[in-house]
């Protein structure tokens, strides 16, 4: 008989500290799959993902071989339609890698405006969830762009209340709460 695996998705608007999550629960053993980081990988190694495109985007969209982020993200930045075509591309690739992976426990910031909780069965969603202004500064300092560009990403995506809405679990991250709890609370919910 083959055993049942659960999946979970951890969720959450740019800059509330899904990373943070994440890295807490590798240091519980839970190996975290990683949406972003697959994506790039299979943008960068997939013929046929990079074919498509750069039918789509444009050929210069690589260079050398390599992806032009810069031209990725205007593109995206141009709207709704644009951002739905570029999912629709990349996203049935990550959700086959994530299924072949063997990993029960999956990040992505877009798991509902991008519909790939719809390509892939989760047993339970949790959202990270930090305020507004947090958020703001976060992405600022990682990402060194400025306050309108990052009110922008956060502006594109999905808002945390309706993330919030649409989850099993939410974890505050505010730089208040104790994370090492809620995740306690949240393993001990799931067993």
């Amino acid at each position: 008989m083959r055993k049942q695996i659960h999946r979970y998705a951890i969720t959450g608007g740019i800059g509330a500290g899904k990373s943070h999550v994440c890295q807490l629960l590798g240091k519980r053993g839970i190996a975290v799959y990683d949406c972003d980081e697959a994506a790039q990988r299979l943008m960068s190694s997939d013929i046929a993902l990079q074919d498509a495109l750069s039918c789509l985007v444009g050929s210069s969209i690589y260079q050398n071989g390599r992806l032009r982020k810069d031209i990725l993200a205007n593109f995206l930045l141009k709207g709704e339609p644009h951002k739905q075509a570029v999912n629709e591309i990349v996203h049935p690739a990550v959700a086959l890698d994530f299924l072949k992976s063997g990993f029960q426990w999956l990040e992505s910031a877009i798991l509902f405006d991008s519909g790939f909780y719809q390509r892939v069965t989760f047993d339970r969603t949790i959202c990270v969830s930090a305020p507004l202004e947090i958020r703001i500064k976060r992405i600022m300092e990682r990402d060194f762009i400025t306050e309108e560009h990052a009110r922008q990403w956060i502006e594109s995506q999905m808002s945390q209340s309706e993330i919030e809405k649409r989850t099993d679990f939410v974890i505050i991250n505010d730089g208040k709460a104790n994370l090492e709890t809620q995740i306690d609370k949240l393993l001990s919910c799931l067993h």
